[in-house]
């Protein structure tokens, strides 16, 4: 018997895992593989399909449960029986800096004037002599060297003075005037530094000196007297409550002239010293008070 083309066949469906497969029309027992890859295709297709439509309604499932939740929560009827407006606001919850202590700013206070200290005999409680005013036995001035002479310490300040200085320290209230000499080439210098009680005396005492308010010069210990009787260059400044002045002239006893130079040169040079040592007398105690 043979078979022909006609005749009753059951059509394939890929879905119906019973029905029958299509063969390739060439006759002959070959599948026909290009309709069996088309049918896997279609069916991957349609699981994706599938997936994506579940995933989509997963989705949608858990919005709905979210907004139910929300609502609930919104509600007046939960755990706790309050509603959302029962809640505190925004301006009723304390920040964070509300229990945090608060400061006062402070400054540090200023550094300690050195100048207080020797302006008023009450805080001007250093030691104080000749040898601590001026100490060691020569003294260099940029590159010129003093030789240190005789001191003397007086507490009768006339008596260390003359001219119109002696009125003028006792009209003051001077109190104590030391005196040391340096001397350098020939040219002899005599320091004289007046101690009052309080800042306003020692500026008085300055501007009441004239060119005839003169410190006695100082001589002995191997320097020959000076300015008894010759023309001599002389200062007045102050510090504080102290007054300090110079005589200066030559141990030849020459008469001093503006042509003389050196001599004027000294005597700046141990204004200038007896300032410094008056304004370190300063610090040394401002920093000392500073630290206790």
């Amino acid at each position: 018997m043979s078979f022909g083309q006609g005749g009753p066949q059951s059509q394939w469906d890929p879905w119906k895992p019973q029905s029958q497969q299509p063969w390739n029309s060439g006759g002959g027992d070959t599948p026909d593989w290009a309709a069996l890859a088309e049918a896997s295709e279609a069916r991957k297709k349609r699981r994706r399909l599938l997936m994506i439509g579940g995933g989509a309604l997963a989705t949608v499932a858990i919005g709905a449960a979210v907004a139910v939740a929300v609502v609930s929560a919104n509600g007046s009827g939960g755990p706790s029986g309050e509603s959302a407006s029962r809640l505190p606001s925004a301006a009723d919850i304390p920040s964070e800096s509300a229990g945090a202590p608060s400061f006062d700013p402070t400054t540090a206070p200023p550094p300690l004037d050195p100048k207080d200290f020797v302006s008023n005999e009450k805080k001007d409680k250093a030691p104080l002599s000749p040898e601590i005013l001026f100490p060691g036995t020569q003294l260099t001035m940029a590159e010129t060297v003093y030789k240190k002479g005789p001191t003397a310490d007086s507490r009768t300040c006339s008596s260390a003075a003359q001219g119109t200085l002696p009125k003028v320290l006792a009209a003051n209230g001077c109190t104590r005037l030391m005196r040391v000499t340096y001397t350098r080439d020939g040219v002899a210098v005599t320091v004289g530094v007046a101690v009052f009680d309080t800042e306003a005396q020692a500026l008085r005492a300055k501007k009441q000196a004239d060119t005839r308010s003169i410190v006695r010069s100082l001589s002995g210990g191997g320097v020959a007297p000076f300015c008894t009787g010759a023309v001599c260059r002389s200062t007045t400044n102050s510090y504080g409550r102290y007054a300090y002045f110079t005589i200066a002239g030559y141990t030849s006893g020459k008469d001093v002239t503006e042509r003389n130079t050196e001599v004027f040169a000294s005597g700046d040079d141990l204004a200038e010293f007896a300032f410094r040592q008056i304004r370190r007398r300063g610090e040394a105690q401002a920093s000392a008070a500073a630290d206790e």
